[in-house]
């Protein structure tokens, strides 16, 4: 299995691909990053990938898997990324 790519080999082939600096892709990679956590309490899409969402979890009972005690956990609001079908096609053929 491949490993994946880390945000500087990615800012490298960016940069390559779309004939600009690496400075200038790494600042992209960044306001991009920035831009969607700044939205995604409205929900952040990024076309072609996928769209990040606050979605809200209901309280519900788990259970403790060393003791096997049972314990409640709380209601609480989480972030998901919803991968665009677009992609799917794209990954799985």
């Amino acid at each position: 299995m491949a490993k994946a790519l880390s945000k500087s080999q990615i800012a490298t082939t960016l940069a390559e691909n779309v004939g600009i600096t690496k400075k200038q892709s790494v600042q992209f990679l960044e306001e991009l990053a920035s831009l969607a956590y700044k939205q995604a309490k409205n929900s952040f899409t990024v076309p072609g990938l996928g769209k990040l969402v606050l979605v809200n979890r209901k309280a519900r009972q788990g259970r403790n898997p060393a003791t096997g005690e049972t314990i409640q956990i709380p209601a609480k609001r989480v972030v998901k990324f919803r991968v665009a079908k677009a992609a799917k096609d794209a990954i799985l053929g």
